[in-house]
């Protein structure tokens, strides 16, 4: 029997390798166009609801994240279906480590305050909720990811990019990989508790590793730089953008990976794409 995914910011990156690893696995995806479909009815019949809308830019999460959380409840509520959230690292804070499901919150940021609220608010709700929760995004499409935005931003000219020191750990997820891990996860949902908290580990990487491996890849020396943060900062009261750009510096200062034990014991059988290919995905043409 066919089963059916509700993507929520279908246009955005979770959105579509999302929907690409759910039609390759056979479901029939549901697109959700925001501005003129009502949620609640566009979830009716649906088994998975992936929410996949996020404001761009950081912009008003304090109020645009509470809303959409209260309509995905709303919506799974109605229709029955269970939500896959993509999580992020926010609510860790500073403290350096191997983060896991049992690693307690540490928020020292608004943005992780509020994202540690939103998941509390999923976990109270009753409605099957799977947090599949990863680090920096890596886009094979080089849509504004963290990779092409940041380490990238000058390869073209021979440069890797540090937004912090050469040697600091950094969790990382190749979205593609993300999204195979949510159609698994999907297909054995009932298996799973009302709330799980699933962390995605994917490539733990460091700016030197990632200058090493390129220098592989390409066949060439590249040099570094340092990322302009005092612009950002100077920026910062003008911009909004950049303001909450800075909030997030201490995340590439703080050493940390992400666990692969609850993954694992859900999916012993599930590969991460080999690094070369991710990192080849990630350079310009």
């Amino acid at each position: 029997m066919t089963q059916t995914v509700l993507i929520l910011g279908g246009r955005g990156k979770i959105g579509r390798h999302s929907a690409t690893a759910f039609e390759a696995a056979g479901w029939q995806v549901r697109p959700f166009d925001r501005h003129r479909d009502d949620m609640a009815e566009a979830a009716q019949g649906c088994d998975v609801i992936v929410n996949g809308l996020n404001p761009p830019n950081y912009h008003n999460w304090a109020e645009a994240i509470p809303r959409i959380t209260a309509q995905v409840i709303d919506a799974a509520r109605q229709s029955g279906a269970t939500v896959i959230l993509p999580g992020n690292v926010y609510h860790f804070g500073d403290r350096g480590g191997t983060w896991s499901d049992h690693t307690p919150p540490n928020p020292v940021s608004r943005k992780g305050r509020i994202r540690l609220e939103m998941e509390r608010v999923y976990a109270r709700s009753g409605v099957q909720t799977i947090v599949l929760r990863a680090g920096n995004f890596i886009d094979p499409e080089r849509d504004g990811c963290i990779m092409s935005q940041i380490y990238l931003r000058d390869i073209a000219r021979g440069r890797i990019t540090l937004p912090g020191p050469a040697e600091t750990r950094q969790a990382m997820c190749y979205l593609p990989d993300w999204g195979r891990a949510a159609v698994a996860l999907a297909g054995m949902r009932h298996e799973l508790s009302r709330f799980e908290d699933v962390p995605f580990p994917g490539h733990t990487l460091t700016a030197a590793q990632i200058r090493s491996e390129l220098e592989r890849i390409t066949g060439r020396g590249l040099t570094v730089k340092r990322f302009p943060w005092w612009m950002f900062t100077l920026a910062g009261p003008v911009w909004e953008l950049a303001r909450e750009l800075a909030e997030m510096r201490y995340l590439w200062e703080t050493d940390h990976a992400l666990s692969g034990r609850r993954l694992e014991a859900l999916l012993p059988d599930f590969r991460d794409t080999p690094l070369e290919e991710v990192l080849r995905s990630a350079l310009p043409s």
